[in-house]
């Protein structure tokens, strides 16, 4: 069991040395560019999943900027996040409109499926739920957003159905990746 336990922290560390290697290299693409922080940013973001502390001090560093500046930055847009994200980004509305015509249930609905809170992700690292505000579709109320799409008079009981959609298609697509 611990030599398993210590193959997996050996290649997890090998990953993160690939992935900020990987950082590095975009970096010297666009250090002397305007604006380039926040494109790095999200960069940095895209290839680990969130911004881990290792990342965000290596990008202090290459920029010659001081961390607690990068953290305010970084805490300051909502798109950038400092702990790890399921792949996939749920999002229930909590507006007044949606609020009123059930999302409440909604959103505790995903709780209880899910396993976890607002602000926190499954443990697989496939879903993380938060609340949102508005998206706009009031007269559809509620709403909910996975990633990009958004699912309209979504009812308590459909749940499981739209989170079986997301979860198959990842499973058809890892199934699919192993077969090549």
């Amino acid at each position: 069991m611990l030599e398993q336990e210590t193959s997996c922290v050996c290649e997890n560390e090998m990953l993160e040395e690939a992935l900020l290697s990987q950082l590095d290299a975009f970096i010297a693409d666009y250090r002397d560019k305007p604006g380039a922080l926040i494109p790095i940013l999200q960069y940095a973001q895209g290839i680990f999943g969130y911004l881990p502390e290792t990342a965000l001090k290596r990008i202090a560093l290459a920029l010659e900027i001081p961390y607690s500046e990068l953290a305010g930055v970084v805490s300051f847009y909502s798109f950038f996040s400092t702990v790890p994200r399921g792949k996939h980004l749920i999002r229930v509305c909590q507006g007044t409109a949606c609020y009123v015509r059930g999302g409440k249930h909604v959103l505790d609905a995903l709780r209880n499926r899910l396993g976890v809170d607002v602000g926190e992700t499954t443990p697989d690292r496939l879903f993380t739920l938060e609340v949102a505000r508005c998206f706009g579709s009031c007269g559809l109320a509620p709403a909910i957003m996975i990633d990009d799409e958004v699912f309209q008079r979504v009812k308590p009981t459909k749940v499981q159905e739209i989170l079986d959609r997301f979860a198959h298609s990842d499973n058809e697509r890892e199934a699919k990746e192993q077969q090549s």
